[in-house]
C-alpha cells in the first residue's frame, strides 16, 4: 500500500493540476520494453525489404576491393580514392536500414505519453550521488521489476532463437554449398526472418509493460487527501482569505451604494425592515426608475439616515418596499410589473416638490394600496 510521508494513504485521484504538474517534471510512463521491439521490429523489416539491395551493394563491393591489380597497390593516392568510394558505397548500402531506425528511435519513445522535453529532467539531481538512496533504489521494487524483465527477455530471446536456429539448421547448412553470391543473399534473409521472430517475442513483454508502466505512473500520481485539501488552498485561496476579500469586496459595494442615496428622488421603506431607494431620469433615456440602493435592518436604517440629511423624500409602503428589494439588484431597473406602482409614488413626489416650491398646492396622502402583481408580492 502506497503511502505518502505524513503516513496517509495515497487514495485520491490525482486532479488536472497534479497530472500538469507531472507532466513538467518529466514524470509521464515510458516503456523501455515498447522502444526496444519497435526497433527490433524495423530493424527486421528494413533487413527483409532492403536485404537484396545490400546484399547486391556488399558484393559488389568486394568484388571492387578483390580485384586491385598490382599499379593501384603500390599507388598511395589510387588506395585512398578506392577507400573513399568504398565508404560511400558501404554508406549507400545501410542509409535506409539507418534512416528507418532513427525514425522509429524518435517515433517509439512518443508513442506511450506523448512528445515531451522538460528543462528539469536536465538540471543535475545531486541527491543520486547519495550512497544511501543508490542502495536504496538497488533493492527497490522497480529495480526488482527490471530484474525480472531483463531476465524474461534474456529467455525469451534465447528460447526463440533456439526454436528459430533449429527450424533453419538445414538451411543454414546449406548456405555453406551455395554460390557466393545466392549465400550472402541467403543469409540475409536468414538473419532479417531471426531478428523478426525474436522481437516477435519481445511482443509479449511489451504487452505486459506497457499497462504496468501505465498502472504505475498512475500510482504515483496519486494523492492523500491532505495533499488535495492543500492543492485546493493554493489554487482557490485559503477560505479565511477568501472571507476577507468577500467582506472587503461588500463594504466597498455598501460605500458605492450609501454615496448614491443623495442622488435618489424617493426612499421606499417597510418601515424599519427594509428600505429601497430609487431614481429616475428621463434625460439620460431611462425607460424606468432604477434600484441604486437597497437594505434589510441595520442597512435599511443607514439608508433612510442619509436620506434624510439629503432631503430625500422617505415613503412608507411596506409591500412596494419587499417587492422591490426581492425582485431588482442594485443599478438595474424595476419590473415592468411595478411600473404602476412607482409612478404613483413618482407622481407624489413630484407634487410635493412642486407644493414646497411654491408652484401647486398640496398633494392628497399617498394611496397606501399600490397596485402590486401576485408574483411579485413577498410576505414580511
Amino acid at each position: 500500500m502506497a503511502e505518502s510521508e505524513s503516513g496517509q494513504d495515497k487514495t485520491e485521484e490525482p486532479t488536472d493540476k497534479r497530472k500538469k504538474d507531472s507532466r513538467e517534471k518529466g514524470e509521464i510512463a515510458r516503456s523501455k520494453e515498447l522502444n526496444t521491439v519497435a526497433v527490433t521490429l524495423a530493424g527486421a523489416g528494413a533487413l527483409m525489404a532492403f536485404g537484396g539491395y545490400l546484399a547486391e551493394t556488399l558484393m559488389a563491393l568486394m568484388r571492387m576491393n578483390f580485384s586491385l591489380t598490382r599499379e593501384v597497390l603500390v599507388d598511395e593516392r589510387n588506395m585512398a580514392a578506392f577507400l573513399l568510394a568504398s565508404g560511400k558505397m558501404a554508406i549507400w548500402a545501410v542509409q535506409p536500414v539507418l534512416l528507418l531506425l532513427f525514425v522509429i528511435s524518435f517515433v517509439a519513445p512518443i508513442a506511450l505519453g506523448g512528445f515531451l522535453f522538460s528543462g528539469s529532467l536536465l538540471q543535475p539531481k545531486f541527491s543520486r550521488m547519495n550512497p544511501l538512496s543508490g542502495i536504496k533504489r538497488m533493492f527497490s521494487l522497480n529495480a526488482l521489476t527490471e530484474l525480472v524483465k531483463a531476465m524474461a527477455k534474456f529467455f525469451m530471446i534465447l528460447i526463440v532463437a533456439l526454436v528459430v536456429l533449429s527450424a533453419d539448421r538445414q538451411a543454414l547448412l546449406a548456405i555453406a554449398n551455395e554460390p557466393l553470391e545466392q549465400a550472402i543473399i541467403h543469409s540475409v534473409q536468414v538473419v532479417g526472418w531471426s531478428a523478426l521472430w525474436m522481437a516477435a517475442g519481445l511482443l509479449l513483454i511489451a504487452a505486459a509493460d506497457v499497462p504496468f508502466q501505465l498502472w504505475q505512473t498512475h500510482k504515483k500520481m496519486k494523492m492523500t487527501k491532505q495533499e488535495v485539501k492543500d492543492e485546493y488552498k493554493d489554487s482557490e485561496g485559503k477560505p479565511e482569505v477568501k472571507q476577507r476579500i468577500r467582506q472587503l469586496q461588500r463594504e466597498a459595494s455598501q460605500r458605492r451604494m450609501m454615496a448614491a442615496v443623495p442622488e435618489a428622488d424617493v426612499i421606499i421603506t417597510n418601515p424599519t425592515h427594509y428600505a429601497v431607494a430609487l431614481q429616475y431620469d428621463p434625460e439620460k433615456g431611462g425607460m424606468a426608475p432604477l434600484l441604486v440602493a437597497k437594505g434589510t435592518d441595520f442597512v435599511a436604517l443607514k439608508i433612510r439616515e442619509i436620506g434624510a440629511e439629503h432631503n430625500v423624500q422617505i415613503l412608507e409602503s411596506a409591500a412596494l418596499a419587499r417587492a422591490i428589494y426581492y425582485s431588482t439588484e442594485l443599478e438595474q431597473e424595476i419590473p415592468a410589473g411595478l411600473y404602476l406602482a412607482v409612478a404613483q409614488v413618482l407622481a407624489f413626489v413630484f407634487q410635493v416638490r412642486q407644493y414646497r416650491a411654491g408652484k401647486g398646492k398640496a398633494p392628497e396622502p399617498l394611496n397606501k394600496d399600490l397596485p402590486i402583481p401576485d408574483d411579485l408580492q413577498r410576505d414580511s
